[in-house]
C-alpha cells in the first residue's frame, strides 16, 4: 500500500449564513467573500501541511485543480507543485490533475509537467482530468465537447512526450503546426498517468486500455466505490486481457484519528458538517452533454437510492454507515481501511487529513498520527505487491479512433 496526503485547500471561514444565502458553492458565490489576508494564511498553512508529509513518512502528496469556488483554492496546481518540488526531496508529487479541456493549447500542460518532472528529478505523477462540470460554466466551454477535447489534448501531450518533434497535430478542436516542447520529462518515457473518475464507464475503459491508474473520487457511499472498482477490474481482465495492478487503483477518503472513536468524532464532526453543508453544494452541477447518456443514467440511478451521495447524510450514523469518512482511533481507522482496500483491490490510499474548517495545527497532528500509528498497521496487513506495474500504452494498436499524434 502506498500512502498519499491529498489536499483540497478549502476556504475555512465562510460566514454562518453562507448556505442560506448561496445556493451553490461553485461558480456563483461572490468573490467579495474572499479575504486576501486570510487567503495568505491558508496558502502558507496548506503548503506547510503538504511539505510535512515528507518528514511524516508519506509516499507522496496529491493536489488538484478547481476554479471559482470555495471548495478548493487551487486554480493552478502546477504552481503549488513547483513550490513543493523545491521544498521536498523524496515524496512523489501527484498533480491530480490538470483539466485538459480547459487548456488551449494543451502543449502548455506537456511543457509544465516536463519542467516540474525535471526540477523534482522524476517525482511527478501526472493526473489528467476532464474537469468537474462546474468548471465548464466557469470557462464557458461547451460541456458536450468535454470528452473529445480531453481525448485530443491527451493525444497531443503523450505524442509530445513519446514522438520526436516537431510534428503537426490537426484535430477537431486543436490545430497545431508544430508540436515540439522543450523540456522533455525526466522520467522515461514519461511520468505515470493517473486519471480520476466518478463511475463513468468511458473513463474506466480509457484508463484500462492504456494501463494508466484509475482513482475514484470521494463523497460516494463505499458500496458505490466497490461496484466501480469491480467494474474497472473486470474491464481490465475481460476486455484488455490483464489483471489490474493494485497501484492502478486508489481510494480517496477523508480521514481523522484521535485517542478513541468517541474523541475522534467530537474533534472532527464540526469540520465535516462545514465541509458537507458549505463547500460541496453545486459540485454535481454539470452542463448538458458533459456526461454520456449511459454513464449519466448509471450515476442518476445510484443517486436515486437516497444514500449514495455524501450530501444525503443528515446525522453521524449516516456518515459511518456509508463510510463517507474514516474517523476513530488508529486501530479503528486501520481496520476499516484494510477492509475496504481488500474489497476494492487498491494499492494507493489517498487521505484527506485537512477537511473543511479544520485548523492548521489539528490537520498537521492528524496526518502525523496517521503516518505514525495507522500506516504501520495497514502496511502489515497489506504488504506492497512485488509485481511490476504494467507498461503504459498511450496509443493502443487497436484504438478505434485515428491518432493524429502518432
Amino acid at each position: 500500500m502506498k500512502h498519499f496526503l491529498f489536499h483540497l485547500m478549502p476556504y475555512r471561514d465562510l460566514p454562518a449564513d453562507f448556505s442560506e444565502k448561496h445556493e451553490s458553492s461553485w461558480i456563483w458565490p461572490p468573490n467579495s467573500l474572499f479575504d486576501p489576508k486570510k487567503g495568505a494564511v491558508y496558502y502558507n498553512d496548506y503548503l506547510d501541511e503538504l511539505c510535512a508529509a515528507e518528514e511524516q513518512g508519506f509516499d507522496g502528496v496529491c493536489i488538484n485543480e478547481h476554479h471559482q469556488n470555495v471548495y478548493g483554492l487551487m486554480p493552478s496546481p502546477n504552481i503549488i507543485a513547483a513550490m513543493l518540488a523545491v521544498r521536498t526531496k523524496r515524496v512523489r508529487i501527484a498533480i491530480v490533475g490538470n483539466a485538459l479541456p480547459l487548456y488551449n493549447p494543451p502543449t502548455r500542460v506537456a511543457e509544465e509537467m516536463a519542467m516540474l518532472d525535471c526540477v523534482s528529478e522524476g517525482r511527478i505523477i501526472t493526473g489528467m482530468v476532464i474537469g468537474g462540470g462546474p468548471e465548464y460554466y466557469s470557462f464557458s466551454v461547451n460541456g458536450a465537447e468535454a470528452r473529445t477535447r480531453f481525448r485530443e489534448a491527451h493525444d497531443i501531450i503523450m505524442g509530445a512526450w513519446t514522438k520526436p518533434g516537431p510534428f503537426p497535430f490537426y484535430g477537431e478542436h486543436y490545430k497545431l503546426r508544430y508540436v515540439n516542447p522543450w523540456p522533455r520529462p525526466y522520467q522515461t518515457p514519461h511520468p505515470r498517468i493517473w486519471i480520476p473518475g466518478a463511475g463513468s464507464i468511458e473513463t474506466m475503459e480509457f484508463v484500462a486500455k492504456r494501463r494508466y491508474a484509475y482513482m475514484g473520487i470521494p463523497y460516494f457511499h463505499i458500496d458505490f466505490f466497490k461496484k466501480n472498482y469491480a467494474m474497472f477490474r473486470e474491464i481490465c481482465e475481460k476486455k484488455e486481457g490483464y489483471k489490474a495492478h493494485p497501484e492502478q487503483m486508489g481510494l480517496l477518503m477523508p480521514i481523522y484519528i484521535s485517542d478513541t472513536d468517541e474523541k475522534a468524532r467530537a474533534e472532527y464532526e464540526e469540520h465535516f458538517w462545514y465541509f458537507q453543508q458549505k463547500l460541496l453544494p453545486g459540485l454535481l452541477t454539470s452542463p448538458p452533454g458533459y456526461t454520456s447518456p449511459v454513464s449519466a443514467m448509471r450515476t442518476l440511478k445510484a443517486l436515486r437510492s437516497g444514500d449514495t451521495w455524501i450530501n444525503s447524510c443528515h446525522k453521524w450514523d449516516d456518515v459511518e454507515k456509508g463510510c463517507f469518512a474514516l474517523v476513530g482511533s488508529a486501530e479503528t481507522v486501520a481496520q476499516k481501511l484494510v477492509e475496504h482496500a481488500k474489497d476494492i483491490g487498491c494499492g494507493n490510499m489517498l487521505g484527506l487529513f485537512q477537511l473543511g474548517s479544520m485548523p492548521h495545527e489539528q490537520a498537521l497532528e492528524n496526518a502525523a498520527r496517521y503516518a505514525k500509528e495507522v500506516m504501520p498497521l495497514v502496511n502489515k496487513s497489506l504488504p506492497a505487491t512485488k509485481e511490476p506495474l504494467p507498461k503504459m500504452v498511450p496509443f493502443p494498436a487497436d484504438d478505434p479512433l485515428k491518432q493524429a499524434a502518432q
